[in-house]
């Protein structure tokens, strides 16, 4: 392109007050603001001035695009007045997906939000005797009936009653803005200057390059690993244990499995060490179920009660993984070192607000009453096989009457996990709807279902689009019908 055309290209652009005084613009503004449409005005014009200088625009190309500026500028307006974080489809089968916002929020949870957060509350406020309040005694309260004395006993037989006597201090919980937060707050209020032994095992690293060593130098505590990567031993910590030791810590492999020649230090094992040496000992259980995982055919996996039973002080765990609640970090555990924790000055700075509080009250509440199935991330664990392909079934034949060649589904049998660093090993057996289609690759397909609307997020595996109904809510099933009912029409370009 010689320069002289090129030239003459940018010539023919409007300028944007010139744009700003059309009339179909001047609607916009009066509907949006001035700020608004300048702004998108600008960003039409500099997206034009990039194409001529980049020679992608001939005259005729460029005559069609001026002629549609009005339309692209209120494009560019709508895009930057929507919504960035945007609700969606998860089709993928991964019931914590971390990318997709891990666990929906119970219906309860939404309406006492609304109820706390559209006026003022009691967050901080006595109402019986008038004066300032602790916002924890909000939840603390309900773990204390879930976790308390009375649950950890619950048992005749548990550890908890071997365990009582010097250590039989009542449960307290508190609560952070993320399990990594619990883990810094708890090992700088219990351990600062000391030494915290952990097994070399279990120095795991999660998502977002969350790594233990790194938290536990931030706490001003001292690593001290015992044993090797895949062998450590109850006396591997005995031998490590001297005066500076301040807490024995056990922490959950959240999102990986070491097999072959392995050995790992019971969770008795360690409870007897912490109490026979004075020490206290903390779990990291990282996802943390506060119901019985073997209910729904996940064995091995130990609860925050299983923990608390067999001795453990102290507790941190994830409010928007297993326990299908709002985004937090738990501490629960022995109460005079909760109390510890309480009165750091880290904890004012790692505190959650009256919105989190608000959900998380709501979703204990149903543990409280034993309404599992109002908690979304225990309901979809809780479905079966057979529950999941009656809904398939139906989202097939929803979508036959438009179905043409182009488009084959077909039914099969799959495993949904449950994601989020919880139960790595684990999957639930569950029916799967499989499509291909003639004129798209899977690919192609699964982007095509990114730009839905609402966004649909799918599997691909082995040449075929997947979708897991355990993780769609049933009044969603609709949604998938209509989206590949559009996939099934006329041919796509």
């Amino acid at each position: 392109m010689s320069s002289t055309n090129q030239s003459a290209r940018f010539q023919k652009l409007p300028s944007t007050d010139e744009l700003l005084r059309q009339r179909d613009l001047q609607a916009l503004i009066e509907r949006d603001g001035h700020a608004s449409v300048a702004e998108s005005v600008r960003v039409v014009l500099a997206r034009l001035r990039q194409e001529i200088a980049g020679g992608r625009l001939d005259d005729t190309a460029l005559n069609l695009a001026l002629s549609g500026l009005s339309s692209a500028v209120e494009r560019q307006l709508r895009q930057s007045l929507s919504y960035s974080l945007r609700s969606l489809v998860n089709a993928t089968g991964v019931i914590l997906h971390t990318n997709l916002g891990r666990a929906p929020l119970a219906g309860a949870a939404l309406d006492h939000i609304r109820a706390t957060a559209s006026g003022y509350s009691n967050l901080e406020f006595d109402l019986t005797g008038g004066g300032r309040g602790k916002r924890d005694m909000h939840v603390d309260r309900l773990f204390r009936r879930l976790l308390g004395d009375d649950a950890r006993t619950a048992d005749p037989g548990s550890a908890a009653e071997a365990c009582s006597g010097a250590h039989s201090n009542s449960t307290s919980t508190i609560v952070v803005n993320n399990n990594a937060a619990a883990v810094l707050l708890a090992l700088n209020s219990l351990a600062e200057g000391g030494e915290v032994i952990v097994s070399r095992g279990e120095l795991v690293e999660i998502g977002g390059s969350f790594r233990i060593p790194d938290v536990m130098q931030k706490s001003q505590a001292q690593l001290r690993e015992v044993g090797t990567t895949n062998r450590t031993r109850v006396g591997d910590y005995e031998q490590a244990i001297n005066e500076r030791t301040q807490l024995l810590l056990r922490v959950h492999r959240s999102n990986f499995e070491i097999t072959g020649f392995t050995e790992q230090a019971r969770l008795d094992e360690l409870v007897g060490l912490a109490r026979r040496r004075q020490l206290p000992l903390m779990e990291d259980l990282g996802s943390g179920a506060l119901f019985d995982l073997r209910s729904v055919g996940i064995n091995g996996e130990g609860g925050v009660l299983d923990s608390l039973r067999a001795g453990v002080d102290v507790v941190t765990y994830s409010g928007d993984k297993l326990l299908g609640g709002p985004q937090s970090g738990l501490i629960s555990g022995r109460a005079d070192l909760v109390a510890r924790m309480r009165s750091n000055s880290l904890f004012r700075a790692l505190r959650v607000d009256k919105l989190t509080y608000a959900a998380l009250e709501a979703t204990l509440l149903a543990y409280v009453k034993r309404d599992h199935d109002a908690v979304p991330v225990l309901r979809m664990m809780r479905l079966s096989k057979n529950e999941i392909e009656r809904r398939a079934e139906m989202v097939v034949a929803g979508v036959v009457s438009a179905r043409s060649q182009r488009l084959k589904l077909e039914l099969l049998d799959g495993e949904s996990v449950i994601g989020g660093g919880a139960a790595p090993s684990a999957v639930l057996p569950t029916r799967l709807i499989a499509f291909t289609h003639a004129d798209l690759s899977a690919d192609e397909l699964n982007a095509r279902l990114r730009g839905s609307e609402p966004p649909v997020i799918a599997r691909v595996e082995d040449g075929r689009v997947l979708f897991d109904l355990r993780t769609v809510f049933p009044e969603q099933d609709g949604v998938l019908v209509n989206v590949l009912s559009s996939l099934a029409g006329p041919r796509l370009a």
